[in-house]
């Protein structure tokens, strides 16, 4: 079929202009000197406003038209039905809007970064309130919900709302604070002083442990990791190396979670508009399934502790995982235990609700967050930069980002659950560092179906049921009292 093929190819387009701005982004973050950042703010500008004008385009309507009602495989049916939403989508907004987001972005983010060093909220506040109003300008453009929010929602999980988000939220927000309050009172486990040349070499080996290799793949390092890729074959993760201790381990797990996915996507999907994960939150899933249930399972530590001794620092197991599992309230979202760290998300989604439906003005955000903290973890922040300058989200225009990261850490406690329901315990399996029955479970039930499948019927898909918080709340009672 003529039209067919044409979208097909169309939809190959964009998907290579969009593993250029990827790369062009994992340049910016991990190579790429301090200077450049201006110039590339218009290279990104430049790639967005193509992008936009290819996908948008008269034909893809015709096209999708002359398609309609043909008899086609399953899989072009989705293609289909997916690109015709993209298309009606996008074309609500207009290219120079679009354009201008991308460039506020790039520009957005080189001011966070400055401010951020300078622990200098107000340096920051004409690139946040630049970023917020073209939030709403966009979100006016496809306000089609209950809430300008959801429209931003979509862009990272289709079908979420932020009432259905909410509802989530609200058992984390009342079962966690409690487990908190008590595990303050607990007395830390002995520090682990980790070099960071030992770090980077039991980071390397236990990745190389569980299937990375140099064919495939790049571990860098980045001030804020995170995992990218070009196609199934082209994955790039960071991690960091700011002090001695475990972190940077956890964070090489968590962003090896994110790049399997990516490579586990269906070959016939390659280069569609299905060729990438369906959503963040279950991409999150599969992060922080590497995070909290392999990387933090008591089975893996003689895995993390041998390569840790090898790299020059002698560590017991126990010791180790002690370490790894401790619940502690604290400041970085990043640095966040498995129990406290969807609280930092409900922080983050409950402010940005606010600053988009405008009830919460930019210059009272940090003092919000303080408050914030306060009421959920019990901590005080002591300044901007461990406070609400810490990421990197707001100063790209990323609103509707955060919810992604708590849910990920509920659906990834359902998946677990399930696939030790159908698999049995994997715990004889991790401690080998033997995760090939984990990598063919999620290839099977998550991975394969790229953007086939939204958030919530994926997970519906995979588990039986829509995403529930009970499988996570068994998992944080039975982690705060280790």
């Amino acid at each position: 079929m003529a039209a067919l093929d044409s979208l097909r190819e169309r939809l190959a387009e964009l998907a290579d202009l969009g593993s250029l701005a990827r790369l062009a982004g994992w340049d910016q973050r991990t190579m790429m000197p301090p200077a450049g950042g201006p110039a590339r703010a218009y290279q990104m500008a430049s790639i967005s406003r193509l992008a936009h004008d290819r996908g948008t385009a008269e034909e893809i309507g015709a096209w999708l038209d002359a398609i309609d009602g043909a008899d086609l495989s399953e899989v072009d049916r989705d293609l289909v039905r997916v690109a015709r939403r993209d298309w009606e989508r996008e074309r609500r907004v207009p290219a120079d809007l679009a354009a201008e987001r991308a460039q506020a972005s790039a520009e957005g983010e080189a001011a966070w970064q400055s401010a951020r060093a300078a622990s200098d909220f107000a340096a920051f506040v004409p690139a946040l309130r630049r970023n917020v109003e073209l939030a709403r300008a966009y979100a006016d453009c496809l306000d089609d919900g209950e809430h300008p929010y959801d429209a931003l929602l979509a862009d990272y999980d289709w079908g979420l709302t932020a009432a259905r988000i909410e509802e989530i939220f609200g058992p984390l927000a009342e079962a966690l604070p409690p487990l908190v309050t008590e595990a303050a009172t607990r007395p830390d486990p002995p520090a682990l002083e980790i070099p960071i040349k030992t770090q980077q070499a039991a980071v390397r080996s236990t990745l190389a442990r569980i299937g990375v290799d140099d064919e495939r793949w790049r571990i860098d390092v980045s001030p804020h990791p995170f995992s990218t890729s070009m196609g199934r074959d082209d994955l790039r993760v960071t991690t960091r190396y700011e002090r001695p201790g475990a972190e940077s381990l956890l964070a090489a797990l968590h962003e090896f979670g994110h790049a399997l996915y990516e490579s586990q996507i269906a070959p016939e999907l390659g280069r569609t508009n299905l060729g990438h994960g369906t959503s963040m939150s279950i991409h999150e899933s599969q992060s922080k399934l590497w995070e909290n249930h392999v990387a933090r399972n008591r089975a893996f530590a003689p895995v993390l502790a041998a390569e840790v001794t090898a790299g020059g620092y002698p560590v017991k197991p126990d010791a180790l995982h002690a370490v790894m599992t401790h619940v502690r309230p604290s400041l970085i979202r990043v640095e966040a235990d498995q129990v406290t760290y969807p609280l930092h998300i409900v922080l983050r989604f409950e402010l940005e609700l606010a600053l988009v439906e405008g009830t919460l003005d930019i210059a009272d955000l940090p003092t919000a967050w303080s408050d914030g903290m306060r009421r959920l973890l019990g901590v005080e922040v002591p300044n901007d930069a461990v406070g609400v300058l810490q990421d990197v989200h707001w100063g790209v225009g990323s609103f509707g980002y955060f919810p992604s990261y708590a849910l990920g850490c509920l659906i990834a406690a359902q998946l677990w659950e399930q696939l030790e329901s159908e698999l049995g315990s994997q715990d004889e399996a991790l401690a080998a560092a033997e995760v090939g029955a984990i990598r063919d479970w999620l290839g099977e039930h998550v991975h394969r179906y790229g953007r086939r499948l939204d958030t919530e019927p994926l997970v519906q898909q995979a588990t039986s049921r829509g995403i529930d918080a009970a499988p996570f709340l068994r998992y944080a009672g039975q982690a705060h009292i280790r």
